[in-house]
């Protein structure tokens, strides 16, 4: 480790609580992402059901999805202000040198973001002011606004991995700009279609695990089967499309980023038949210890044949290169987001068999016990995965042009503590009150539903009108009853 204590003993003071600054809010925003991206398509789906089949339950989850949308998208605009300003803060060398190569993803974002703003409004008062066909129609835009924040967010990661689009002058600055390259590095492709699938069926799995908990506790309606299977099947079917695309990012990786991908599967030497293990550890010496080994595999898997070279980390500077410790971490990442998305398509492939052989969802508890359990590996596997794309790029913030070193503040790094401490602390009180403001919902549309099947009817509060004013609802008795 004495290289590793070397580097960290070079590095500003201001570096450590920056950077974990950056890891904290970004960590905590990126579980809100999956359902601000995919869970509008996914109402959406469940809404076109419902007005093509006439079907009062699929509306009514759809309106319900809604609402949470609307909330979820007030906690992001808080987490994502957040972000936005850190930026600026925290790194101002980043911003100050290449913001005007690389800013435009985040004022493509910036749009995006606010035509979802008005779009979600709109939807949400909808629904009970708007032709039925209008209503639908106003709310399709809504995943294309979503796909196109994400666009933006990811054209400038892919640039901080692959930058191009410039050149540099004497001083080395940036110039003679060009902003279609900018944009469309060679890593753009790969890593927006990755990361929009995983939204995609991150969201599904965690809508859907909501009802396989209801399901489990005995709760077996309509309403449960359709909320579970609408979202579960989104992401039944992105699941095998997200191994397809993991495998052709892991192989861009490997010919753009060769030093990432050493630092992926733990590689100390160029060399051919290159074996593959399945976590480990990496040693200062180049050794490996622990982990499962599988000869030959990783020049496999990298170039579909043993033979393939790989180029190890040796090759590179220690100061050019992720450090030891960095590179167990990110094997280990991506190796729990691949292991995750493994069991996944175990799943699926159990729900497709059953759906297959008998026109029906799986009866076995086991399986909606792991159905409830795959949103939080879902979530799981999605923050691996940035830590993988991230800690993998180290130490440059932009690829081979400029460290982190370089980037971070000037600020004390005592000042920087503190304001650590602060947004932890509002943090807290955020995701606090996003999770009261839920189970509040929760437990209002299950009185509506009680009240509902009390009342011996199929229509509540929410579902009599789903396109005129609210019926009037009789206030409870003393003993709870209307």
């Amino acid at each position: 480790m004495h290289t590793t204590l070397h580097l960290l003993a070079e590095a500003p003071p201001q570096m450590l609580p920056a950077r974990s600054l950056m890891a904290f809010t970004l960590a905590s925003h990126i579980i809100l992402v999956p359902m601000g991206v995919a869970l509008p398509l996914i109402t959406l789906i469940m809404h076109g059901y419902g007005l093509r089949r006439g079907d009062a339950t699929a509306l009514l989850l759809a309106r319900r999805w809604s609402a949470v949308m609307a909330v979820q998208f007030a906690i992001g605009v808080v987490t994502g202000t957040v972000l936005s300003f850190e930026f600026g803060l925290l790194w101002p060398g980043l911003m100050g040198r290449w913001g005007d190569v690389f800013g435009i993803g985040f004022g493509v974002e910036a749009w995006a973001f606010f035509l979802e703003a008005v779009l979600i409004a709109i939807y949400l008062y909808g629904w009970r002011r708007l032709p039925a066909r209008t209503h639908f129609l106003l709310g399709l835009p809504l995943p294309a606004t979503a796909l196109l924040g994400a666009f933006g967010i990811l054209a400038a990661n892919s640039w901080m991995n692959t930058p191009r689009g410039f050149s540099l002058d004497s001083e080395g600055n940036p110039v003679d700009v060009d902003v279609w390259k900018a944009i469309f590095t060679p890593m753009f492709g790969p890593q927006y279609w990755h990361f929009v699938v995983a939204m995609l069926l991150t969201a599904g799995y965690v809508v859907a695990g909501v009802y396989a908990v209801g399901w489990l506790r005995g709760r077996r309606d309509r309403y449960h089967r359709l909320g579970f299977t609408v979202p579960f099947t989104v992401a039944a079917v992105f699941t095998p499309v997200q191994f397809m695309l993991g495998d052709a990012i892991a192989r861009a990786v490997f010919q753009k980023q060769p030093v990432k991908f050493a630092a992926m599967e733990i590689v100390w030497n160029t060399d051919t038949h290159v074996p593959e293990y399945l976590f480990g550890r990496l040693h200062p010496d180049g050794t490996v210890t622990g982990g499962i080994k599988i000869p030959q595999l990783d020049s496999i898997l990298a170039g579909f044949s043993p033979d393939t070279e790989v180029h190890g980390l040796a090759t590179v500077p220690a100061e050019n290169r992720p450090t030891v410790a960095q590179a167990t971490l990110i094997h280990w990442t991506f190796d729990i987001m691949v292991g995750i998305g493994s069991v996944l398509l175990l799943l699926v492939v159990w729900y497709a068999f059953v759906w297959w052989r008998r026109r029906r969802l799986p009866a076995s508890p086991w399986f909606y016990r792991s159905a409830a359990c795959a949103g939080v590996a879902s979530v799981i596997a999605v923050e691996c995965g940035w830590i993988t794309t991230e800690v993998g790029r180290q130490p440059w913030i932009v690829y081979e042009n400029m460290r982190v070193a370089e980037a971070v503040t000037g600020a004390r790094s005592g000042s920087l503590w503190t304001m650590f401490g602060v947004v932890v602390v509002v943090y807290v009180l955020i995701f606090g009150s996003f999770l009261a403001v839920l189970l509040k919902m929760r437990t209002r549309w299950r009185q509506d539903d009680e009240r509902s099947r009390e009342a011996d009817t199929m229509t509540t509060p929410e579902t009599d009108t789903p396109y005129g004013p609210r019926s009037a609802v009789a206030a409870p008795t003393e003993d709870g009853r209307p």
